[in-house]
């Protein structure tokens, strides 16, 4: 049945607002990386992301919740599990991981995050797996590897360090997503987004005057500049952006979209960084990226 223009439009819009979305995620390693090389650390650099992004999503938040019933008790522990698991503990592992191992492949590892959600469905819930998807998860794996071990060569032990914490981070907001599946039934997805995003912003702010004294505060200012774009453009935008193309699109096409995501972070990496771009980068992102299309092919 041939599609209508609006139909047409819808594709192409949606299509565009996933794209934008996956590329400006991504940029987040590159603006992490940056803002490194003026001596702040991971608990500071990430509570001035979640500083600048909190007035956003608690914005958000409310929006979503106007003329919805309050939440419940069994909800609100639900929020706080899901905010300390999906987006505070995720995002600190993730930038302190990114300390030790370059931005390319620490986006190929976040990238493995749908087989880590079909493993810990395997194990926790005995969900059957599929052929295909054990391929793909096998053909991922081991793009992840290959770039693992060149890195290893070039700098050492630290990128073991590194892709660990990375890994732990892409494990943790995995689990996010497998428990988080009730709730956004339940309370709606923007609104669950913003609640539990307000929460980890809390947290990781707490965890800032906890563990730093006041005057660990006091950074360089592209150190503010870089945390005010990376709590904008790369944590909040592409939250709406990605929500918008999945009302157009549905979600399995947007994950689709999003393999643009590691190809992105690898060309601003080179570009940015003066990361190397080698024969061991090209063919592990090709494994990954082919792993993840064979994988969602076959779970449709």
């Amino acid at each position: 049945m041939p599609q209508t223009p609006q139909a047409r439009k819808n594709l192409a819009t949606g299509m565009l607002l996933a794209v934008t979305g996956s590329i400006a995620f991504s940029g987040k390693a590159i603006i992490v990386k940056l803002a490194y090389r003026y001596g702040v650390d991971a608990v500071t650099l990430i509570m001035y992301r979640m500083l600048f992004s909190f007035p956003i999503f608690a914005l958000m938040g409310w929006w979503a919740s106007r003329g919805k019933p309050a939440l419940t008790r069994r909800d609100w522990l639900g929020v706080l599990g899901l905010g300390f698991t999906g987006y505070y503990l995720a995002s600190y592992l993730d930038f302190l991981g990114l300390s030790y191992i370059s931005a390319s492949l620490e986006r190929l590892i976040l990238y493995v995050n749908p087989t880590l959600v079909l493993l810990l469905g395997l194990f926790l819930y005995r969900r059957p797996v599929k052929r295909m998807q054990a391929l793909g998860v096998l053909v991922s794996y081991a793009g992840v590897l290959l770039v693992f071990g060149h890195e290893v060569k070039l700098v050492g032990g630290n990128v073991a360090l590194g892709a660990l914490l990375v890994f732990l981070s892409a494990v943790s907001y995995a689990l996010y997503l497998i428990y988080s599946g009730e709730m956004v039934q339940r309370i709606g997805s923007l609104r669950l987004v913003g609640v539990t995003c307000s929460v980890a912003c809390i947290l990781c702010i707490a965890q800032f005057v906890l563990l730093r004294p006041l005057s660990a505060a006091l950074v360089a200012p592209p150190v503010l500049w870089l945390s005010l774009l990376n709590a904008t453009l790369c944590t909040a935008l592409p939250v709406l952006l990605v929500m918008m193309a999945i009302e157009r699109l549905g979600a399995s096409v947007v994950a689709q979209a999003g393999m643009v995501g590691p190809m992105s972070t690898i060309l601003m990496g080179v570009l940015i960084l003066g990361e190397p771009f080698t024969v061991w980068v090209a063919g592990g992102t090709v494994l990954v990226i082919s792993g993840i299309f064979v994988f969602s092919r076959s779970g449709r």
